[in-house]
């Protein structure tokens, strides 16, 4: 894989910050992003991360030890950052000595960054506008990712071309920062790298590879989705500030919306505090999330994809799947130089 030459070029400072061949990050996917997806994404060059989500310690300790054994070459931890036992799940990264932790899910808690790179780690943060994306890397972040709401999951309101427009010309001529979101085929990671980017998180492309678990209902389901079946679920009480989450339309998006209002009432009839009301609806998407990836439930389970899902059409190895965007995108850069 040495031919892709251009898009090396491009890709260099993220892959050397990554230790990978190339700067192709997997995004994070609950259930999905566990030992046999991310070691098959760092053996291929890719750059794998485990999505830890709600995992205890004691089971991300066991899916690090896990993805070791199937991999010897670098890869990272999601981890949310409004997790109860964060410091705890940090220093489970620190004894395995994982060399990258992504942070995400909000504003990362006091000394969170710093307990990271006590250990030698670098750290990947979200950056939803500019402003927080300076904010992060003062705070000492190394790299960021931007991430459009074309993405699969929790998501933010601005779509991937309009961040990538603010945030780049600004921060990606002295620091690293990768683009996420819809990213589908080989000539997008080609633009957003001619902008600056110095890498490309895909998730929804990598969810059906071969060496991806999730249940072959699973898979189906994105198989006969188009982009416009990829849809954030609807905030129904401005108390209860849920993240919109993207997800293909089915039952659970509509027993998702019957949940809030069901919360909500609790919340009205003082039967939980806002704390509690936002955890329940929390646990409503790790529980659905884990119904429809590993029981293969696509209509009341939760399955959740980005927009680019319309380009998901078959089962391929992740070492295909890297090639062909590998392809699409140095024919892209040739093209444009040649011009």
């Amino acid at each position: 894989m040495t031919a892709f030459t251009k898009t090396s070029a491009l890709m260099a400072r993220g892959a050397a910050f990554l230790g990978s061949e190339w700067a192709i990050l997997c995004g994070a996917m609950s259930w999905v992003s566990e030992r046999h997806l991310v070691s098959a994404i760092s053996n291929a060059g890719g750059f794998g991360v485990i999505a830890c989500g709600a995992m205890t310690p004691e089971l991300l300790d066991a899916e690090i030890a896990g993805t070791k054994a199937l991999t010897g070459k670098p890869f990272g931890v999601n981890l949310i950052t409004m997790h109860p036992q964060l410091f705890d799940l940090i220093a489970v990264c620190a004894r395995h000595g994982v060399s990258h932790v992504v942070l995400a899910g909000g504003i990362p808690p006091k000394g969170s960054v710093e307990a990271i790179k006590e250990s030698g780690a670098k750290v990947i943060c979200f950056a939803p506008t500019l402003a927080l994306g300076k904010k992060l890397l003062r705070s000492g972040a190394d790299a960021l990712v931007i991430e459009g709401s074309e993405a699969g999951g929790h998501i933010g309101p601005v779509s991937t071309s309009v961040l990538a427009q603010e945030i780049l010309p600004e921060l990606a001529a002295d620091h690293l920062v990768f683009v996420a979101g819809g990213i589908g085929r080989g000539e997008a990671m080609a633009g957003y790298l001619e902008m600056g980017a110095c890498g490309a998180q895909l998730g929804t492309r990598f969810a059906c590879a071969s060496e991806s678990i999730a249940h072959p209902a699973f898979k189906k389901a994105f198989f006969r989705a188009s982009a416009r079946d990829a849809v954030a679920s609807v905030q129904v009480d401005p108390r209860l500030p849920v993240i919109p989450v993207r997800a293909l339309r089915n039952k659970g998006t509509e027993e998702f919306t019957a949940k809030q209002v069901e919360v909500a009432k609790l919340l009205d009839d003082g039967k939980v505090d806002m704390g509690e009301a936002q955890l329940q609806i929390e646990h409503f998407w790790a529980g659905a999330l884990r119904r429809a990836v590993i029981d293969g439930d696509v209509e009341a389970g939760s399955v959740m994809a980005g927009q680019s899902v319309g380009m998901v059409t078959k089962e391929e190895p992740v070492a295909q799947i890297i090639a062909t965007l590998l392809e699409e995108c140095e024919a892209a850069l040739s093209r444009r130089q040649a011009a």
